[in-house]
């Protein structure tokens, strides 16, 4: 199947074709990547509710995605699930479970699932989610469900990615986020405390009233409606309080559209994942074997006591030899005195 082939079956929504898509724009190899910048310039133009989705480990994220999945496509909505799973430092590998985990939802003819190793990328989401996101959408998804490895001062990332960031949190858990909650908090639309079921419902309740409290206290963004970020308890497993986090996401994404946020918002992430892959870009250069070469031997200059800046520097100047030598930055550009 080539390109054109592979494009027009994945607009018809044919999910063997999205598969082989994703598979497409995740592989690293220099020919499967100027193929994937084929198809993604040929995708239709389709948008999607992008709702990512972060948490401690244990708050039963998969188990949320599910109900929450089951919900939706129960109400005829087409639902994209991209699980990105933790690679092993040691290793590489990653265990992918998570159709395992989503059993029922996995089985759903309304629903996709796929998981996609993390391969050490900071930031909860996988090197190619952004376009992974975009072939759901060309392929007439109405909702992409992202997950995140796991939460932490980094996962924010994914915000870049969504229209809504959804923070799920345990009952008692608050010990747990002590060290990243300024980070998470600040950036989360909807938190939604999980587990609010048997003996746990009382104490989901508290934890629910102690950050509706810090909430108050600590933020407000323009891109908030008044008494916003919504906080509130449901519980997965008993299927309760999914109705009304979802009727919260959509009144935030209406509202977010009326005030101009909506567009706005996605203009910034495109620039940012253009700015993002323009750093990327310049890190491969890094990786030529002249250009690495030549970083062993100015590392081996700094070893033996040349300076450190200074031999970057020149290192600087052979990869861009019009780039002036007093630059702030290897970002600097000529004439720019910003």
């Amino acid at each position: 199947m080539d390109i054109a082939q592979l494009s027009e079956a994945l607009s018809q929504g044919d999910r063997r074709a999205l598969a082989r898509a994703i598979t497409l724009v995740e592989s690293q190899r220099p020919d499967h990547r100027a193929e994937a910048l084929e198809l993604m310039s040929a995708l239709p133009r389709r948008q999607a509710l992008r709702i990512g989705l972060t948490g401690t480990p244990g708050v039963g994220k998969s188990s949320f995605i599910e109900a929450f999945g089951l919900m939706l496509t129960g109400e005829g909505l087409k639902v994209a699930v991209l699980a990105v799973d933790p690679s092993s430092a040691r290793t590489g590998g990653s265990i992918l479970g998570d159709k395992t985990r989503m059993e029922r939802l996995s089985r759903d003819p309304r629903a996709f699932i796929r998981p996609s190793p993390s391969r050490s990328e900071l930031g909860g989401v996988a090197r190619r989610t952004r376009e992974a996101v975009a072939l759901c959408e060309a392929a007439g998804f109405d909702v992409v469900l992202i997950e995140t490895v796991g939460v932490g001062q980094s996962e924010t990332v994914v915000a870049a990615l969504c229209d809504v960031f959804v923070l799920l949190l345990a009952p008692a858990g608050g010990d747990e986020l002590q060290g990243v909650k300024r980070g998470i908090m600040e950036m989360a639309d909807v938190i939604l405390v999980n587990k609010a079921d048997g003996a746990l419902r009382a104490q989901a309740e508290r934890t629910l009233a102690d950050y509706k409290g810090a909430l108050r206290l600590m933020r407000h963004r323009p891109q908030d409606p008044e008494g916003g970020p919504l906080a509130l308890a449901v519980s997965a497993a008993e299927g309760r309080g999914l109705a009304e986090a979802w009727e919260a996401i959509r009144g935030l994404v209406d509202w977010r559209r009326t005030q101009g946020h909506w567009a706005r918002t996605r203009a910034d992430q495109a620039r940012h994942w253009f700015e993002e892959e323009l750093r990327q870009g310049l890190l491969a250069v890094l990786t030529e074997p002249r250009i690495r070469a030549r970083m062993e031997a100015l590392g081996a200059e700094v070893a033996q006591g040349r300076g450190a800046e200074e031999a970057a520097r020149a290192l600087l100047q052979e990869i861009a030899p019009g780039s002036p030598r007093g630059a702030r930055s290897p970002l600097d550009l000529p004439g720019d005195s910003t």
